[in-house]
């Protein structure tokens, strides 16, 4: 086969390929499987000062027994809303047992933490400062005795906020409630065809054909349910996920499906960060949640659709 009759096979392929493609029924099925981001999530008018305060207590290290790591330590507003290791060194520099989840469109989960033992983002905003491992602090008043100060009593004056620890929250989860990451995908499902390329409609097509959809789906893709890691095929773990919270028998090994927004950005992968690399844990979900040894077609499909979710702002710092 000379040159010019290999070109021709594979420019009549690629045209067969997308002559097949329906665009229209491709992007309707896409707009009932998954939604838009909302413009907002809060008034960032009327609830400036709440969010202002937010921010600098998402950044401020006192709140921590050693000095020297804040939320933004593990969740990064520069990088995506995580630290990119398979789990995060604590105060002590102890590392937790399970990988550090995205602040970025957290708010938009239905629970937080990969247990869902919190039902918000004001909820989980205080969960680590109290955790020994985390920011290691031994309660309540130790948390407010590290940031009193007149700065910041005034502060939470100004945000019509009582000077306690539960208001801490609250002013945080004001802030990432702001963290929402508009990407080309939300333009799509916006109507504009031309914001996906070829390859990631067919991405896109793939995805929903093969039930990727049956646990992510939604505004999020992902955050709003949970599901057996290891539903078709045993996956080697002695973490018992939502079992600890629960203690029912039928939630061992389950975890709250992860948002796929940003997922190019955010490895590594699985609630233990033992996958490095987005294609390996697309081939990992696969095989152990869809029973499907994907072919490489689809591995090239899925991550070029994958990293159509990545957020068109990089820095919320």
């Amino acid at each position: 086969m000379n040159l010019l009759t290999a070109i021709f096979f594979i420019v009549m392929s690629q045209a067969f390929a997308q002559g097949n493609f329906n665009e229209e029924e491709v992007l309707r099925s896409a707009q009932e499987s998954f939604k838009a981001l909302p413009d907002k999530l809060i008034d960032e008018a009327q609830s400036r000062n709440i969010i202002s305060l937010g921010k600098k207590l998402y950044l401020e290290k006192k709140l921590s027994a050693s000095g020297t790591i804040s939320c933004n330590s593990c969740h990064g507003l520069d990088n995506y809303g995580v630290d990119n290791q398979a789990t995060s060194p604590g105060h002590d520099s102890t590392r937790g047992a399970r990988n550090s989840p995205t602040s970025f469109n957290a708010a938009l989960n239905s629970s937080q933490f990969w247990d869902g033992r919190e039902k918000d983002v004001e909820s989980q905003a205080l969960g680590p400062l109290l955790n020994p491992i985390e920011h290691g602090l031994k309660d309540k008043a130790e948390a407010l005795s590290k940031i009193k100060s007149n700065e910041y009593i005034a502060l939470f004056k100004k945000a019509n906020l009582k000077f306690d620890f539960e208001n801490i929250g609250k002013a945080i989860g004001a802030f990432e409630r702001t963290l929402l990451t508009p990407s080309r995908f939300d333009d799509y499902l916006k109507g504009d065809t031309t914001a996906l390329s070829f390859q990631e409609k067919r991405g896109l097509k793939k995805f929903m054909r093969l039930g990727c959809t049956s646990c992510h789906s939604g505004v999020n893709l992902g955050g709003n349910s949970f599901q057996k890691m290891g539903l078709v095929k045993k996956y080697p773990t002695k973490d018992l996920g939502r079992y600890d919270v629960t203690k029912r028998s039928r939630d061992k090994y389950k975890f709250k499906v992860p948002t796929l927004r940003n997922v190019e950005k955010t490895g590594p992968y699985l609630h233990d960060g033992s996958l490095t690399k987005l294609r390996e844990a697309i081939s990992i979900m696969g095989e152990y949640q869809l029973g499907k040894k994907l072919r490489k077609h689809h591995l090239d499909d899925l991550e070029a659709f994958m990293k159509a979710l990545t957020s068109k702002k990089d820095s919320y710092l």
